[in-house]
């Protein structure tokens, strides 16, 4: 990529012009996938309230505002529009706890990365070695995880743990990042956004949605696990446009668009500008290795991949309403 201030400005200027940012994201972002939404979403809703009043997750009303302002059953009926009401009441669960989770480790970890080590070392012992929990959001996750385990085969299940795990040590990089002077650099940024994706330990469930498990030669074929990787970034990245502002407000670094205008020294919407054509690119990645694949994959291989697909359909037709980035439409393109 160009990295003269000249060449963003006309590179940007050639995108398709918008009054604000968030026309700007909708006019440029290329979106294959079409607007599909799960018809037990009012019940996958209420069952997450219901969950998270019977752990007390929802007990502070800071906690309940921002749930509130996520709508977690909304982003689990768009991205998993097909899966029976098991299936995306357990999404729906866990979209809700990783919201929370993922707050309570950035307030803990923006004032000493260190202090994030007792939340970290629950989790994983939870996860890892079926410990008990000690806290309200220990007891949640040890419930989730009994869920799954209830759900899935226990291969998935593990999986599903070991990717948790993953999701789980990310924060902690996460912190140390955040915290870290100067910031880092665009490189590590989209390496720890990755890491903190959250999407990851979803994909069993899209698999165990499926009528047979996968083989372990078509779930661990490298265009797969490539597929898997474009679908996790570019799910995670949309609604790093969209979350930009907020992000920027509260001083928060670790964010795709944030990363371009650090590296390149330029505007909100020049940075989300180049953030969207890197995520174009991610997505006709996706595309287009799925197409050479998809005659080789078994009908529970393609529903797999399509549960993929359905992460970065529902993260960018959620973030475009969702309460929690409103502030995206207020910012101006014009200067």
């Amino acid at each position: 990529m160009s990295t003269t201030h000249e060449e963003i400005t006309v590179a940007v200027h050639e995108e398709n012009p918008a009054d604000n940012l968030k026309d700007l994201i909708d006019a440029n972002l290329y979106m294959p996938f079409p607007f599909l939404s799960n018809r037990h979403e009012s019940e996958s809703a209420a069952g997450v309230d219901t969950w998270l009043r019977a752990w007390g997750l929802t007990d502070d009303p800071a906690v309940a505002a921002m749930i509130a302002k996520t709508r977690p059953a909304e982003l689990a009926a768009y991205n998993s529009p097909t899966v029976d009401c098991d299936i995306l009441q357990i999404v729906a669960n866990q979209i809700a706890y990783q919201f929370i989770f993922d707050d309570q480790a950035e307030e803990v970890g923006r004032r000493r990365p260190g202090h994030l080590l007792p939340m970290l070392s629950e989790s994983v012992g939870i996860l890892r070695d079926g410990q008990p929990p000690s806290t309200s959001l220990g007891a949640a996750l040890a419930d989730l995880h009994c869920q799954v385990r209830e759900r899935c085969t226990p291969s998935q299940a593990a999986r599903w743990a070991w990717n948790s795990r993953e999701y789980v040590h990310a924060l902690l990089y996460e912190s140390v990042a955040q915290t870290h002077s100067p910031p880092v650099e665009m490189g590590l940024c989209s390496s720890i956004r990755s890491l903190t994706a959250g999407v990851e330990p979803f994909y069993p469930l899209c698999e165990a949605a499926q009528a047979h498990e996968l083989d372990p030669e078509e779930l661990h074929h490298p265009v797969v696990r490539r597929l898997g990787r474009l679908s996790a970034d570019a799910a995670v990245w949309i609604p790093d446009l969209f979350s930009a502002v907020k992000e920027q407000q509260a001083g928060e670094m670790i964010n795709l668009a944030l990363a371009y205008q650090r590296a390149y020294e330029c505007s909100l919407p020049q940075a989300v500008a180049l953030a969207v054509r890197r995520i174009n690119s991610t997505i006709n990645e996706f595309e287009t290795l799925y197409e050479k694949i998809k005659p080789e994959l078994s009908p529970a291989g393609v529903g797999y991949v399509e549960g993929m697909s359905g992460w970065i359909r529902g993260c960018y037709y959620w973030s475009r309403t969702v309460p929690r980035y409103a502030d995206t439409a207020a910012v101006s393109t014009v200067r």
